[in-house]
């Protein structure tokens, strides 16, 4: 149960990441991202006393908000996903210490948010379900929909999508859009379970997430990727770092060896592309 809930936030996030990838995109600001929509929901929880629904959806489409100025900038503006989501990183990380004073937000009038994530059903925490419910509707959107199917396609071949007649523009900030609202979602998750909205976390979680994706048999060259594999990538991920943890391997080691491990999942998927 300690690993489905150590999953949970890292989960979200890489799912959400796994639609970006697989346009042969990126997405480096997921991380601080997820922080910005905390903070904003504990702004609009604590500070600005709305109903905890209406700060948890305003948390979401914050992130959503982020996604989409993403898309905007690769879609539109042509700026290189990395250097486009490099840029919101810093905006996003920055924006959060400026919003919250950089100290952190509490919800101590509010014990019913920490039930979001923290509260069971059937002893299962709500993370756990909320990530699952997650990887469920995604995996949905990604096999089943219009959606999934251009996402697919734009990472094939985007000038051939171009020219078949898809809105290649459109649906691309769509889908960054999308990542950044799966952002969000797990900002919400994070501030819940934390009960506080801490405005300097989120660096490095961005890292986590592609890494899961990637071990998870998404492709950084796009046009191929799956939800289940991303849910079983970031369950390795939190395995071997629980593992290390058991092990008093130093956290400076256990990031080496993510690394590692990122690297020579990305060299597998270069070989099993030259072989088919």
């Amino acid at each position: 149960m300690g690993i489905l809930l150590a999953t949970a936030v890292n989960g979200v996030l890489a799912v959400g990441i796994t639609f970006v990838i697989i346009t042969s995109g990126i997405d480096l600001s997921i991380g601080t991202v997820m922080t910005f929509s905390a903070v904003m929901t504990g702004v609009f929880i604590t500070f600005w006393k709305l109903p905890i629904p209406v700060g948890v959806l305003g948390g979401i489409l914050v992130g959503a908000l982020c996604g989409c100025i993403n898309g905007t900038a690769v879609a539109k503006m042509k700026i290189p996903p990395f250097i486009a989501t490099l840029g919101m990183m810093m905006v996003t990380k920055g924006l959060s210490l400026v919003v919250s004073g950089t100290k952190p937000i509490y919800f101590t009038d509010t014990p019913m948010f920490t039930k979001i994530s923290m509260g069971t059903v059937g002893g299962i925490p709500n993370a756990v379900l909320i990530f699952f419910a997650a990887a469920i509707i995604a995996s949905v959107m990604l096999s089943k929909t219009v959606l999934g199917r251009y996402t697919f396609a734009l990472g094939s071949n985007e000038e051939a999508a171009r020219l078949s007649g898809i809105n290649v523009d459109r649906w691309k900030i769509a889908i960054y859009a999308l990542g950044g609202t799966f952002a969000g979602l797990a900002g919400v998750m994070m501030a819940s379970r934390l009960n506080s909205a801490q405005p300097a976390l989120g660096a490095g979680y961005e890292m986590d997430a592609i890494a899961a994706a990637v071990i998870g048999g998404t492709s950084l060259s796009g046009g191929e990727g799956s939800i289940l594999g991303t849910v079983i990538g970031a369950f390795v991920i939190t395995v071997l770092t629980n593992g290390l943890r058991i092990l008093s391997v130093p956290q400076e080691w256990q990031t080496v060896v993510t690394g590692v491990i990122v690297i020579g999942a990305v060299y597998m998927d270069i070989i099993r592309r030259r072989k088919s």
